[in-house]
């Protein structure tokens, strides 16, 4: 099976998740949104689209984002699964018709999110409130028929899932050691005093809670795999 993956720069990859990928015999076949030309979606098993430092309303400076949230409707049109993380949550409720805006806080380390009764009854293993590793100022409205995933302190929308169709999760579930160090390398700016904003010492001393395990009966589900 190949799933196709959509990054918007190269130091946001799917990390964790490709790797637990792998272990399933999955390959991803990877675009850089910003240099390549999207596939036709009737050739895509499944779609996951990984985050970026951009906001999801700036044609301006990368025109290519209106394309991609056509290809993102149409692929949810033709019942092909879409897995969104971060920005790449965002793009999909965007396509799928919510409001997506400047959150309340800055929300960027880690947290713990709280998911819904909903969802634990569906997904057991998200037991607890897992903490997870947040690097977002915006979040976005549920779309129409999806149900809430989590929420957080900083935060009340920190996912939605619509069965058989699409996952956005606000949070990075594919983070490793690799992948929260290279985000300090790329994003270091973005690290200022607030209320929900660790520094990175504070995310760097953190790393052993990146934790994927939780999440695997989500992602098979919305993958099919």
């Amino acid at each position: 099976m190949e799933i196709t993956c959509l990054q918007h720069v190269a130091f946001e990859a799917p990390a964790g998740m490709e790797i637990w990928l792998a272990g399933k015999g999955v390959a991803l076949r990877k675009f850089l949104v910003s240099e390549q030309e999207l596939p036709d979606p009737p050739a895509c098993h499944a779609v996951i689209v990984m985050g970026g430092p951009m906001n999801i309303y700036q044609h301006r400076d990368h025109p290519w984002l209106v394309k991609e949230k056509r290809f993102l409707r149409e692929c949810v049109d033709r019942g092909i699964p879409v897995l969104g993380v971060c920005l790449g949550a965002q793009l999909l409720a965007d396509a799928l018709g919510a409001r997506v805006f400047q959150n309340a806080q800055r929300e960027i380390g880690w947290f713990p999110v709280e998911p819904t009764d909903e969802i634990r009854q569906m997904f057991p293993t998200l037991a607890g409130n897992p903490t997870v590793l947040h690097w977002h100022g915006d979040t976005f409205e549920l779309p129409n028929g999806a149900i809430r995933v989590a929420r957080s302190e900083a935060c009340a929308e920190q996912g939605f899932y619509i069965p058989g169709t699409c996952l956005g999760l606000q949070f990075h579930v594919e983070s490793t050691p690799d992948s929260v160090r290279s985000l300090l390398t790329h994003c270091s700016d973005e690290l200022v005093a607030a209320p929900y904003v660790q520094s990175a010492a504070e995310i760097e001393a953190g790393l052993a809670r990146a934790r994927f395990t939780p999440w695997e009966p989500l992602f098979e589900d919305i993958l099919r795999i």
